[in-house]
């Protein structure tokens, strides 16, 4: 049994790397309300029973252009913040956090209109962190050290 003492403490955003997706220093929001986590994509298109993917735009930090190809992937019917039910792409990845990679699935939305490009949701976060919005960059910052 995990006892909450021994999590580490997530802020409300941080900047992590997606090993999976070849993805570093990419800008990300706790969502304690989300149950799965979301990450923007550029474009996604389905060709031949494969997903092509390419995350972030291009002034993001982290942006690498790159096109990254799924075969195992599905669909999901996911209720978007403004109540509007989407059906969304949803694949799995690795994402680097206080130096721990952590296996959970994302959503692949356009997140083009908000601040931060990854959501992370209670899927991921729960039983693995505790959040404290008063803080911001831990993961980030301990990385720097």
């Amino acid at each position: 049994m995990v006892m909450i003492t021994d999590l580490p403490t997530i802020g409300r955003n941080d900047i992590a790397d997606f090993p999976s997706f070849n993805l570093k220093n990419v800008r990300i929001k706790t969502d304690s309300g989300a149950y799965t986590s979301t990450i923007h994509c550029k474009s996604i298109e389905e060709n031949d029973g494969q997903l092509e993917v390419v995350f972030l735009e291009t002034d993001e930090p982290g942006f690498t252009g790159k096109t990254v190809r799924f075969t195992k992937f599905d669909r999901k019917l996911v209720r978007s913040s403004s109540g509007e039910q989407q059906e969304r792409y949803i694949v799995s990845g690795e994402i680097l956090l206080f130096g721990k990679l952590y296996q959970t699935e994302f959503t692949l939305s356009s997140r083009d209109q908000m601040r931060y490009p990854v959501l992370l949701g209670r899927k991921l976060l729960s039983k693995n962190f505790i959040i404290n919005t008063v803080h911001t960059n831990l993961s980030y910052k301990q990385k720097k050290q």
